[in-house]
């Protein structure tokens, strides 16, 4: 019995020694970065930054986001339930139960729709407090910061 787990430990022990490996030999190997002021930028493709790297990306980009995969995912769930839907009427009892399981899969999609519309998270222009408004405003028209 426990060869069997000895196994297991074997193939962890393995994939653990791989992964530890790789970091070491790429630390190795990369080309090693100078940390000037240019270096440290937030990215370098010629352009001069505006602002600052850390600001925060509304969770509604993230939101719609999500909602765009559910609904792909429904897509591709449903095509093939439509296709075995139209053979499997043939025997009722089967049938039935076919659509009536699809028909629940899309009212709970429905549902969750419905929930992020209702909170409003499909706006994409939604009001600012003062304070969240002032704060997220911390840079100038020509890109320097407030002081």
């Amino acid at each position: 019995m426990f060869h069997d787990y000895a196994k297991v430990l074997i193939f962890a022990l393995a994939g653990a020694g791989l992964v530890f490996l790789g970091m070491a030999l790429g630390g190795l190997l990369r080309p090693k970065r100078d940390r000037d002021a240019a270096g440290l930028e937030p990215y370098e493709c010629g352009e001069e930054p505006i602002g600052s790297a850390w600001f925060r990306f509304d969770i509604r980009y993230y939101t719609v986001a999500l909602v765009y995969i559910v609904f792909a995912v429904e897509i591709a769930f449903l095509f093939p339930w439509a296709r075995v839907l139209k053979t499997a009427f043939a025997d009722p009892s089967i049938g039935g139960v076919a659509f009536l399981e699809g028909v629940i899969f899309i009212a709970v999609l429905a549902l969750g729709l419905a929930y992020v519309w209702k909170k409003g998270d499909l706006d994409w222009v939604k009001g600012l407090s003062k304070n969240r408004l002032d704060n997220s405003l911390d840079i100038t028209e020509a890109g320097e910061e407030r002081e």
